[in-house]
């Protein structure tokens, strides 16, 4: 398992974002997720859970 990574996300939410440290670590990590993609434009990867629900869905075999 990869480790949250908290240097980055605390230097985008302090950096970029200009939060208060406090107001920073009230946010949830979905909240801080949706503020990294409002900035960047981008979404976070795929994870596990969601790519294998994506595989149920829309199976390969017929």
């Amino acid at each position: 398992m990869t480790p949250f990574p908290w240097r980055e996300a605390i230097g985008f939410g302090l950096g970029v974002l200009k939060l208060p440290p406090d107001q920073f670590w009230r946010m949830t990590p979905r909240e801080l997720a949706y503020a990294i993609e409002a900035v960047t434009g981008r979404r976070a990867p795929l994870d596990r859970d969601g790519f294998a629900a994506l595989m149920k869905r829309y199976p390969d075999e017929r």
